[in-house]
């Protein structure tokens, strides 16, 4: 059976996000000073009296706002409460009750969803302030006073949200889950990926650059297996990052790429490819994550028949560093190629994860040094003993040799192509560790 969902609403600037982390036990979603930092729906699991749920974070509802961000940010909330098995609606002591929370309060009454109402910032310990008793006015039952900081009242607030949860009569399963990163400078389509491939708009799409600040996680399952597509904040040159949240953006894009288990690298196609295309791959690279790249847009490239194959051999060019990677070029927006984008990402993933005997690697060895005699220097030649491989994702080979000062990397780079050549290994790096006999 699904995990059960518990959402976390409320107005902007109540806390929900640091009630959110506390809750998860980590810093998942963003925390700031400043309203409207959480825009996208964020999802954590978090385990209380032995049983695990789902928390979903949401972007602070403005109920009633013209502004486009600020309207899907709501839109977001309610898709929310309509998947949550639960509601936490939080407020803040220090305000009150608001005219909005009034307003959030009769929406949530109008979804017929259970609703536990959590007052925040009740920071000191003992008896709580007299304003605490006007939250009964917003007539969802008894407040529960937490402070998400300190984390006073949270255990409470989780009992009383765990009293409306349906029976668990079985343990969630978990299946083999394929963790893949979409990444990119800012508008190059990530979260318009994510939504086209789970088919809702799970996160908020926008010409402005920078919409998305925290790394989305949504689940999608198909024929090809289950995934979780990570949608990350749009990488900018670090000059160019001011902004003390689109800091905190970075970081968690990073911190998205090193949970992956493959990368999908987006290039804007109408603008080509730029050094931050290349940045934002060296960081899926020093991870050792398998990676795809694939350009978005095309459906509104201009192009004839020669287009698709004169773009990929200038992206060869640009891409020198990684060749290994396959190009998919695809339209986020219609879903050309999405389809294929998924076999694709299950291909490179097992490509990560294989695991080549000793003996076969040791074949290819005598085979490549027949060909091309190892280097020497003042008449010291290079002997390579063996080969092994010592771990997968990404693929890494040690290899035994009586001189690891003679091992040039353009040996490596000779011996890496004839195991590719050989085995495949296609959208993965690839890593050799020399060791002299002897060596520890």
């Amino acid at each position: 059976m699904a995990k059960p969902i518990i959402a976390v609403v409320g107005c902007p600037n109540v806390g929900k996000s640091t009630l959110f982390n506390k809750l998860v036990g980590k810093r998942v979603a963003i925390v700031d000073d400043t309203p409207g930092v959480t825009r996208d729906r964020i999802y954590a699991d978090t385990e209380w009296q032995g049983r695990t749920v789902m928390l979903i974070d949401t972007g602070g509802i403005e109920p009633k706002t013209d502004d486009i961000i600020l309207s899907k940010m709501r839109d977001q909330a309610n898709l929310a409460i309509d998947t949550a098995n639960v509601i936490i609606f939080v407020t803040n002591l220090e305000c009150g009750v608001t005219a909005a929370d009034n307003e959030v309060a009769a929406m949530l009454r109008r979804s017929g969803k259970p609703v536990v109402l959590c007052v925040n910032k009740c920071d000191s310990i003992g008896n709580v302030p007299a304003e605490f008793y006007e939250f009964y006015n917003l007539g969802l039952g008894e407040p529960i006073a937490v402070s998400a900081v300190h984390g006073h009242g949270t255990g409470d607030l989780l009992d009383a949200a765990f009293e409306y949860l349906p029976p668990s009569d079985e343990e969630e399963t978990e299946s083999d889950i394929i963790n893949v990163a979409v990444i990119g400078k800012p508008n190059a389509g990530k979260s318009s990926l994510v939504n086209n491939v789970s088919g809702e708009e799970r996160s908020i799409v926008s010409s402005v650059a920078g919409t998305t600040r925290d790394a989305i996680d949504t689940v999608v399952e198909n024929k090809y297996g289950r995934f979780n597509f990570i949608d990350t904040a749009g990488l900018r040159r670090k000059s160019r990052v001011e902004d003390q949240i689109e800091k905190y953006s970075v970081l968690r894009a990073k911190m998205a790429i090193e949970r992956a288990d493959v990368c999908v690298i987006m290039l804007d196609g109408v603008d080509g490819f730029t050094e931050q295309d290349s940045k934002v791959a060296g960081l899926a690279i020093e991870q050792g994550k398998a990676c795809i790249i694939a350009v978005n847009k095309w459906d509104i490239v201009e192009k004839d028949g020669q287009t698709m194959d004169a773009y990929r051999k200038r992206l060869m060019n640009d891409f020198s560093f990684m060749t290994y990677a396959p190009i998919i070029f695809i339209s986020a927006k219609t879903g050309q190629r999405v389809e294929r984008l998924f076999e694709l990402i299950k291909y490179v993933n097992d490509q990560n994860a294989m695991r080549i005997s000793t003996g076969k690697l040791n074949d290819v060895l005598a085979d490549a040094t027949a060909r091309v005699q190892p280097p020497t220097d003042k008449g010291k030649r290079l002997k390579i003993y063996y080969m092994t491989q010592a771990s997968t994702r990404p693929p890494t080979f040690v290899c035994f040799c009586n001189r690891a000062d003679l091992f040039h990397f353009s040996y490596q780079r000779y011996l890496e192509n004839q195991i590719r050549s050989t085995f495949g290994l296609e959208g993965t790096p690839v890593r050799f560790v020399i060791r002299e006999r002897g060596d520890k």
